[in-house]
């Protein structure tokens, strides 16, 4: 063999290599958070700030799920291994967790992430490295909407729920003129302007609005503005303690309005907290809250597991996180051994419907151009002491 022959050979035998190195580097960046023995999940959860109660229940939640999978052998051999990142409710740490996540833990997606302002400031840290963010804690539009391929979401939006609900209430409940009290943030704003642009619809102006920081403990202001406006229906843009707070307030002073809060407040911890001030809250909801001596058999069951796990009930948040890491799965083992972002979310985009499952829950489609699961919601309402379902899915 002449030298001259040899070197094309050589030449040729480099560049294959180096397309092939080439090809490898692509693959390896597409399937950050997977490896032949695991598949690594991130959740941001508010485990220290001013919502931790949903925050470490969505935590429990996706866990219990995680560890029931693994407990079954995986997903293609590959267990799960969730990381959790606290942000405290925090933007700003909101960041600083998904930096984390995506550069330092690798992690294949971001699921499950509590709070609307701190989604939107994480997202663009996550897309920046092709990262995922599956199906957040958050009923902003902004989480499905522009349609973008590494957002899928399943919680129907604030605005849609308000805007729908808002007038259908203050009718069946004779209410006369309407108030608006919430929290001066992007979650805050997204349930007054459905609200506002639903009440409108119906020929209703909300005759005052009043908002409060992030944290505030006092609504004593608030309050006296809309009672001395007369409003007899509140909408209200809170979360746990704000909503106590609000209708504790209005107790005080004599004042009873009808109260509509969004699914944010959506919690045991609003009448365990409140007490009789918070009584006849609405509320709009999607899953039933799993009572553990008052829900159908399976849900029982499912709620005795996870009491027996975490030394606690369980709330709605651990019944959403469960959900999305079982969705997760699905999906998972749909886009088969070769994980990799585009094939998950083409699985994703294809699977079909997902049925309702044991909680109750609607039924959920994605497709290429539909990011958001569902848009129904339905409205419950404290009775006795308990949330109570009050009309159908709508």
């Amino acid at each position: 063999m002449t030298p001259s022959r040899q070197f094309p050979r050589t030449a040729a035998t480099l560049a294959a290599l180096a397309a092939l190195a080439s090809v490898g580097v692509g693959a390896q960046a597409q399937t950050q958070g997977v490896s032949k023995t695991e598949i690594v999940i991130g959740t941001i959860q508010d485990l220290s700030g001013p919502v931790s109660a949903y925050g470490k229940q969505a935590r429990n939640g996706a866990q219990l799920r995680v560890d029931e999978i693994n407990e079954q052998g995986g997903i293609h051999g590959r267990k799960l291994r969730l990381v959790v990142e606290d942000h405290a409710y925090d933007p700003k740490r909101a960041v600083l967790a998904a930096q984390k996540l995506v550069n330092q833990d690798k992690v294949f997606l971001i699921a499950s992430h509590i709070g609307t302002p701190q989604n939107n400031a994480a997202m663009p840290i996550q897309f920046d490295k092709n990262v995922i963010n599956f199906m957040p804690l958050s009923a902003g539009r902004e989480m499905f909407e522009p349609v973008h391929k590494l957002k899928f979401a399943n919680v129907a939006a604030y605005y849609d729920t308000l805007k729908f609900n808002a007038p259908r209430l203050f009718k069946e409940v004779g209410a006369k003129k309407a108030c608006a009290l919430y929290q001066d943030d992007d979650y805050g704003l997204e349930v007054v302007r459905g609200a506002e642009a639903g009440l409108k619809d119906a020929g209703v102006e909300l005759a005052e609005k009043t908002s409060y920081k992030r944290g505030a403990t006092d609504f004593s202001s608030q309050v006296a503005k809309m009672k001395s406006s007369n409003c007899d229906f509140v909408v209200l843009g809170t979360i746990i303690r704000e909503t106590v707070g609000a209708m504790a307030e209005a107790a005080k002073v004599g004042w009873k309005p009808t109260f509509l809060t969004s699914q944010a407040a959506y919690t045991d911890l609003i009448h365990k907290l409140g007490g009789k001030a918070t009584e006849g809250l609405y509320a709009v909801m999607t899953i039933p809250f799993p009572y553990l001596d008052d829900s159908p058999q399976p849900v029982r069951f499912w709620a005795a597991k996870y009491k027996t796990r975490f030394n606690e009930e369980p709330s709605t948040y651990a019944v959403g996180t469960y959900q999305v890491v079982d969705i997760f799965a699905r999906a998972a083992q749909k886009a088969g051994p070769n994980l990799t972002t585009e094939s998950f979310i083409k699985a994703m985009e294809t699977m079909g419907t997902v049925p309702p499952d044991i909680f109750g829950s609607p039924p959920l489609t994605w497709t290429a151009t539909q990011r958001l699961g569902s848009t129904q919601s339905r409205l419950s309402q404290i009775k006795d002491g308990r949330w109570k379902v009050i009309s159908e899915y709508r």
